[in-house]
């Protein structure tokens, strides 16, 4: 069911998005533990290395044009746990550490389709719109890399219509968490239809 965008109540936004455009496709998956968590963040990371794979043997002029994934949900919900599961997943080795502070982290991995950027937005501290242009993330979603934003409601509608949105809650009575995932562009689609 598409969301409308007139859905009420503060906390309700925090998890759910607020229908930048047509949902193509919804999801929801059950992660009980945190395996299951690993387990999604792999398959995501799979999902991402065949859109790129398919890319890479569509004509000379078709390129990878990178991924927005928005990610909802309250503090400790697995947002930053979902994004460290799909770079190990990628093949990523080192620290995977939340940006709260500098409020992008970036990296780079090695995939059988050449090197994959990607960057990770925690925008919990962002206060500013006018930072948006000061920090020239703009040029970060232009780059053909994967964005990953954390508290993506506090840029106010700077980053545009997302390919994807994971909002993570807490799982029936308290177990685990319930990601829904909501597909906005056939990329984004695409993407969904393989995990």
């Amino acid at each position: 069911m598409p969301l409308k965008p007139d859905m009420p109540g503060p906390d309700h936004a925090l998890h759910t998005p607020q229908a930048p455009a047509p949902v193509l496709l919804e999801r929801r998956i059950d992660l009980p533990d945190e395996a299951a968590t690993d387990a999604f963040g792999a398959r995501f990371a799979h999902a991402l290395e065949a859109q790129r794979a398919e890319a890479a043997k569509a004509e000379a002029s078709t390129r990878f044009e990178g991924l927005q994934v928005q990610l909802l949900g309250d503090l400790g919900a697995g947002k930053t746990s979902l994004v460290r599961a799909t770079l190990r997943a990628l093949g990523h080795a080192g620290r995977v550490r939340s940006p709260t502070y500098t409020l992008v982290e970036p990296y780079t991995v090695a995939t059988p389709n050449g090197e994959l950027p990607l960057y990770h937005f925690d925008l919990y501290r962002f206060s500013d719109p006018a930072e948006w242009a000061d920090a020239g993330f703009r040029e970060y979603f232009a780059a053909g890399a994967v964005c990953l934003v954390e508290w993506p409601q506090r840029a106010q509608g700077l980053l545009g219509v997302p390919d994807l949105v994971f909002s993570l809650e807490p799982g029936e009575q308290g177990e685990g968490r319930v990601l829904t995932a909501y597909a906005y562009s056939a990329s984004g689609k695409a993407c969904l239809e393989r995990c």
